[in-house]
């Protein structure tokens, strides 16, 4: 266990950067193959994971080219910890509105779906519909009680305790043996 500990805290950026692409894949995968149209809070959640590929990747090239000899740069676990946690808050956000438990802003629908040039020409002459704003409180997809803000909420929670762990990682994780 200590040993699995030590693996994760030294490349915390490579699990971080796999972790996130991971996510954005799913959530891709949701809009393009399961038709879950996003709200504007879940591009902004998406927004998070883009900046903690950005730190992960840097932080990763860094530790390869240095030849990890001392792991993932400490100020790279703190700024992954920093966006993390900013993922979870505005996950936690986005869960709490779906559950009524505050009001979402006024500016919380429609999201940014593909621009169909047909279907606004359409529009523009009076023949099509107007299409539907995906809104930010309603659950389209739940799994164990959960919608897919609770499970960011969750997600993000955990890597921002785990970024926050490799940053204080004790130095004998940090150094290499000799």
């Amino acid at each position: 266990m200590i040993g699995l500990y030590r693996l994760l805290t030294r490349w915390w950026s490579a699990f971080a950067l796999a972790a996130s692409l991971a996510l954005l894949g799913a959530a891709h995968a949701f809009e393009r193959f399961g038709g879950l149209a996003p709200c504007n809070l879940c591009l902004k959640q998406r927004e998070v994971y883009w900046g903690a590929v950005a730190v992960a990747l840097i932080a990763t090239l860094w530790a390869v080219i240095s030849r990890a000899s001392r792991g993932t740069p400490r100020v790279a676990s703190f700024l992954l910890f920093a966006i993390f946690a900013t993922g979870m808050i505005t996950a936690g956000f986005h869960a709490g509105g779906e559950m009524q438990l505050w009001v979402l802003p006024a500016a919380c629908s429609g999201g940014g779906g593909e621009i169909d040039l047909e279907a606004l020409a359409a529009l523009a002459l009076g023949t099509g519909e107007a299409p539907r704003p995906v809104m930010c409180d309603a659950v389209t997809w739940r799994f164990a009680g959960l919608s897919m803000a609770g499970w960011n909420t969750l997600i993000s929670g955990g890597m921002a305790l785990f970024s926050l762990l490799a940053a204080k990682r004790p130095k004998d994780a940090r150094a290499p043996r000799s």
